[in-house]
């Protein structure tokens, strides 16, 4: 029972941490790259690797990797985006938003993994 109060714990802080990021960069944003959510995305995977990296215990895990990260992060935004996207016809910001987000996350979750062991 533990376990599931931590994930919902950190969650519930994962999303509203998302929701106000993401309000505050909508409101001084007006490019059609969906930067909220790309910032959001590679600083959680940055985040999660250190995490991980760091070897903390599974209840830090629980609270901070799959409660706080897993909400803060956003696979089905990221996605949602790439699709309108494509369907404004705006494909060259599509391929930079996938691949800018594909890349550098892989690279910040690795980063923060390394980091995160040092």
């Amino acid at each position: 029972m533990i376990e599931a109060l931590l994930v919902a714990t950190g969650g519930f802080f994962g999303a509203i941490t998302r929701f106000a990021i993401s309000n505050w960069f909508k409101k001084r944003n007006k490019t059609q790259f969906p930067i909220a959510t790309f910032l959001i995305n590679i600083t959680g995977a940055f985040l999660l690797g250190y995490i991980i990296g760091n070897g903390v215990t599974t209840g830090w895990q629980l609270l901070l990797g799959t409660g706080f990260m897993g909400a803060f992060t956003t696979f089905s935004t990221f996605k949602l985006e790439a699709v309108q996207l494509l369907d404004l016809k705006k494909l060259y910001i599509f391929l930079l938003y996938l691949s800018a987000t594909y890349i550098i996350g892989i690279l910040f979750a690795f980063l923060g993994m390394k980091l995160g062991g040092i």
